[in-house]
């Protein structure tokens, strides 16, 4: 059997069936992995760490030794591991590391001796970080049609609509794990790394490479500390705008609907309006404080839309975009599937999900 498989055939045996299985520490695996991928770490955090503090100060065959020692009594539980997760008649388990090297070599011979079908990822999960590089530098996207309008009007939660009737849906605040905003961390735990970001939008825009057409929320390049991948952005602003607009009073339901949590977190707001001062002025900000203060968030939110979202983002209203005023969620729906069929009258049926 083959030993070693290049990032092109790997993905294509994903796509099959097989398990991409990544070896590396926890800590690695969380900071970024290929999407699909479990982790069955030789070593765990601080292992990993020991065996670098070896190799820096001593040399290579004393790490090496050290990790033998580390790794050898875990060997019948990583392959039991890896043959439970396989999918019974699937194609060989493809095992990684970071760049191809002893970790992922000692795992794949371990599960040839005992019968286990495995290949080696030539190149490690470096080789699968060259492929995302490679995909967002030359990818030439699809036509774009890029939903904007002001704070509050529900976004998101229109395009996430959208998604469940199989619309080719790019939910980049989703994936980004942030509403997009000052305010757009609070309540939702932390933003995954800029890797994992790509690396999760790739398998997204795979999934859709067969539409005609892409569907994503208008944003700026970034979204919390994370950075849309510069061709992609290009194609955003040179989307077809669809504007969304709707009555103050229904925004301001819709934010209280997004942070339902709002009580508890409230000492959270505060340093986001606070941060508001240089242009909002410091009284401003003294009043927004005391409606946080007071709980007294309907007001609070119409504040902070009328002083600060909408003159900061009205400007952004594209020249002769096209236009929807809604009421409600599901009139929201129907007026946006609407707009697309105006846009894109063949595309009104969306095509099946396909992949790179």
């Amino acid at each position: 059997m083959q030993a070693a498989i290049d990032i092109k055939k790997a993905l294509e045996l994903q796509r099959r069936g097989a398990l991409m299985v990544d070896v590396r520490s926890p800590a690695e695996y969380v900071e970024t992995t290929i999407p699909g991928a479990i982790n069955v770490p030789i070593f765990d955090n601080a292992e990993r760490a020991e065996i670098g503090t070896i190799y820096s100060k001593i040399g290579q065959r004393e790490a090496r030794r050290r990790a033998i020692e580390l790794v050898s009594p875990k060997i019948p539980q990583i392959l039991k591991e890896i043959d439970d997760a396989r999918d019974p008649g699937s194609p060989p388990a493809i095992i990684f590391c970071w760049r191809g090297g002893a970790r992922s070599l000692a795992i794949t011979s371990f599960l040839d001796l005992a019968g286990i079908p495995a290949l080696q990822l030539s190149g490690g999960h470096k080789a699968f970080r060259r492929h995302i590089n490679k995909f967002f530098a030359e990818t030439d996207f699809a036509r774009m049609l890029i939903v904007r309008g002001p704070t509050g009007v529900g976004k998101t939660q229109l395009l996430r609509r959208l998604i469940d009737e199989k619309f080719p849906v790019v939910d980049l605040e989703g994936l980004a794990n942030h509403r997009g905003s000052a305010f757009g961390a609070l309540g939702l735990g932390n933003q995954p790394s800029q890797k994992m970001f790509e690396a999760a939008l790739w398998q997204r825009l795979g999934q859709l490479h067969s539409n005609e057409y892409l569907l994503t929320e208008g944003e700026s390049k970034h979204i919390g500390r994370l950075v849309i991948p510069e061709r992609l952005h290009q194609a955003m602003l040179a989307g077809i705008s669809i504007w969304v607009d709707a009555p103050l009073e229904y925004r301001i339901q819709v934010i209280l609907q997004d942070y339902p949590a709002r009580d508890s977190m409230a000492e959270a707001f505060k340093p986001a309006i606070s941060s508001l001062k240089e242009r909002l002025g410091k009284q401003v900000v003294a009043e927004l404080l005391s409606l946080l203060g007071q709980r007294d968030w309907p007001e609070l939110i119409r504040r902070l839309l009328v002083d600060y979202y909408d003159p900061l983002y009205l400007h952004t209203r594209p020249d002769h975009p096209v236009c929807v005023s809604i009421t409600s969620l599901e009139d929201g729906v129907k007026k946006l599937k609407q707009a697309v069929s105006q846009l894109l009258p063949e595309n009104l049926k969306p095509a099946a999900a396909g992949q790179i």
